[in-house]
């Protein structure tokens, strides 16, 4: 088994739990209250803009063989999930550009800048995200959402242009050389941060 396999065999269950949470719920049933949804796209936003400089400083550190793959990622984040945010902010009242982060939003920014350092280590940190939200979109697709603007945002990590991309960072991981055992521990530490960040600020 490659070790992004491994990744995702551990953290299978862990999405599985967020489908239970309020928030993850909420939209699957499109009945998600629109104040909790402002308040997590504005957190969202922020946190992916982050997300761009970690892929940036991961990019650095890239063999030449990944380097189109981290800047596509970084492209694909900064003008497609950020250009989503803004086209949801105006239907929601989500003020973007006033917005500032949570505790969850923060600690979980820091951990993963933190991370980039080590190209390993920042690539194990990252894959929760970007594999946890393709493997969300694709359960959430079997039934999606009847409310439109929920549904937009399912469809956006259903796509297949995004398991794409995931796919892509599980090549990375495989090719990187990483501990299996030090990529478990930031795999995990990602994935806790994932959760807690659908305890968006009231």
């Amino acid at each position: 088994m490659s070790l992004a396999a491994h990744l995702e065999e551990i953290g299978r269950p862990l999405v599985i739990e967020q489908l239970s949470h309020p928030t993850v719920a909420g939209i699957a049933a499109g009945d998600l209250p629109e104040p909790v949804f402002r308040s997590w796209l504005e957190q969202d936003y922020l946190f992916l803009l982050d997300y761009v400089r970690v892929f940036n400083r991961l990019a650095w550190q890239a063999p030449s063989a990944h380097l189109g793959d981290l800047v596509d990622l970084a492209h694909a984040t900064f003008h497609e999930e950020l250009s989503l945010h803004r086209s949801l902010a105006d239907e929601f009242g989500a003020d973007l550009a006033g917005a500032s982060k949570g505790v969850a939003c923060a600690n979980y920014s820091g951990f993963l800048l933190d991370s980039a350092a080590n190209y390993a280590d920042g690539l194990a940190a990252m894959y929760p995200c970007m594999w946890g939200y393709s493997t969300l979109g694709a359960v959430l697709a079997e039934n999606p959402p009847a409310e439109p603007r929920y549904r937009r945002w399912v469809d956006t990590y259903a796509d297949p242009a995004f398991a794409a991309l995931t796919r892509r960072c599980a090549q990375m991981i495989d090719e990187s050389g990483a501990d299996p055992a030090r990529a478990e521990r930031f795999f995990r530490q990602g994935m806790r941060h994932e959760h807690a960040f659908w305890d968006v600020p009231r």
